[in-house]
């Protein structure tokens, strides 16, 4: 019996790898003659630049860059395992978790960092970039990434604008004299699920801004920088980001590379599984395992887990998703291929409990659905009285 396992990280307690570690002795408890596969993965977000350098043979260079608030981080690039493609994930250098929660402001982050990162590959030499944009802290749609390649935003008089979403307001003109020519012969694949426009209701402020630390008055007002940026952008490059799909992603970022790179977008979780060789792993499995933090309404919407449904669903294999929390929605995710979705929580417990010992929940909660899937298929021994 095979049995593939593939889940996402389950962020702030487990790695992809540590999850897939603990569901496979929770299966190995169950039926220890089980023929398991781990192919851990990731949709774009977090733990995109691990997978690919890992699933790869990679390696991964550090870089000190300008974090969100403006403080030096330690961040890195990868580079895959064919020694030409660069992977970069933004949120290393600009994401949510290198800034304390009490210090989240959309209004002031930046995607300094993010550019510098890009930059310092060209320097190595490098021209096909991946790029991951899911766990941003930012709304400043990309503005700081250019302005660390050398895009020069102007203000009225004339003076380089500061960075961060809030500064966007103030930008008269955009200056392209110094922008980093080398972009023009580069390739970037932009790995992300989000479809959202630029601005609206649907847009990055509204739907992303209140995560990063937008209140309601600080949402209306980064929409209406990115408004603004819109407008400017297009007098510059002809492109139309205000509607476009996909531009309101990472705060905005996905908009700067449709219209300042020569990129193309795709699901992340489709990159990964491309990379990883999903497709040929799950040729003879009789069930798949995947998983994350968080399962509901928005996992169908190109997250790790129904990504990793479909494709188990082209080869008629059925799939079992295991997560920290259960959400609304999740029936919209069987017609994906999901045989069941399961809460590891086995009883009343604080996050913080849970977190620090998601594993041993992750490995109970295998066992038991493995035990109850297999024995209908008599691999497991029911005792005789």
């Amino acid at each position: 019996m095979k049995i593939v396992i593939a889940p996402d990280s389950f962020k702030g307690s487990l790695s992809a790898f540590e999850a897939a570690r603990a569901i496979e002795r929770g299966i190995q408890k169950a039926f220890s003659d089980a023929d398991t596969l781990c192919l851990p993965v990731a949709d774009g977000g977090e733990g995109t630049l691990d997978t690919l350098v890992a699933v790869t043979n990679g390696q991964k260079i550090s870089v000190l860059v300008t974090g969100p608030l403006g403080k030096k981080v330690e961040a890195e690039y990868g580079i895959l395992g064919d020694g030409k493609t660069c992977v970069i994930e933004m949120a290393k250098a600009s994401g949510i978790p290198l800034i304390p929660r009490e210090e989240l402001n959309p209004l002031n982050t930046t995607t300094f960092g993010t550019g510098e990162l890009i930059k310092q590959a060209l320097d190595d030499g490098f021209t096909s970039f991946i790029l991951a944009l899911g766990g941003s802290a930012t709304n400043d749609g990309g503005a700081g990434m250019l302005q660390a390649l050398g895009l020069s935003l102007l203000d009225e008089k004339g003076n380089k604008i500061s960075t961060g979403g809030a500064e966007l307001a103030k930008i008269h003109s955009i200056d392209l004299s110094e922008f980093d020519e080398r972009i023009a012969d580069c390739k970037f694949l932009i790995a992300s699920d989000v479809e959202n426009p630029l601005i609206g209701p649907h847009g990055a402020s509204h739907v992303f801004g209140p995560q990063k630390g937008a209140t309601p008055e600080m949402v209306s007002i980064l929409d209406a920088c990115l408004a603004h940026w819109a407008d400017e952008v297009e007098k510059v490059t002809g492109v139309h980001l205000h509607d476009s799909p996909g531009a309101g992603a990472a705060g905005g970022i996905g908009g700067a590379f449709q219209a300042f790179f020569p990129s193309r977008m795709r699901r992340g979780i489709d990159v990964v599984i491309e990379y990883t060789g999903l497709q040929t792993a799950l040729e003879g499995a009789d069930l798949v395992i995947t998983g994350e933090g968080q399962v509901d309404f928005q996992t169908a919407s190109g997250k790790t887990p129904m990504g990793v449904a479909q494709a188990a669903l082209l080869k008629n294999i059925p799939t079992v998703i295991l997560a920290g929390s259960v959400g609304k929605g999740i029936e919209a995710l069987y017609q994906y291929g999901v045989l069941s979705v399961h809460s590891i929580i086995n009883k009343p417990m604080e996050l913080k409990e849970a977190m620090e010992n998601a594993g041993e929940l992750l490995e109970n909660v295998a066992e038991q659905v493995v035990r109850s899937l297999f024995y209908q298929r008599n691999k497991i021994k029911f005792p005789t009285v």
